[in-house]
C-alpha cells in the first residue's frame, strides 16, 4: 500500500482555503459596491501589493 502524502493534502487544503477566502472577499466587495450604488466599472483599482 502506498504511503499517504500529507504535505500534498495539506497544500490542497491551504489552496482551497485561499480560494474560498478570495471568493468571499470578492462577494463582499460586490455587495459593498451594490450598496453604494457604484457599478463594477467605477470601482477603484485593486491594490497591486495584494496577491489573490
Amino acid at each position: 500500500m502506498a504511503k499517504p502524502n500529507y504535505s500534498f493534502e495539506k497544500r490542497q487544503r491551504e489552496l482551497a482555503k485561499q480560494k474560498k477566502k478570495a471568493e468571499k472577499e470578492a462577494e463582499k466587495a460586490m455587495r459593498k459596491r451594490a450598496a453604494t450604488g457604484q457599478s463594477p466599472d467605477e470601482a477603484p483599482p485593486a491594490d497591486p501589493d495584494k496577491t489573490p
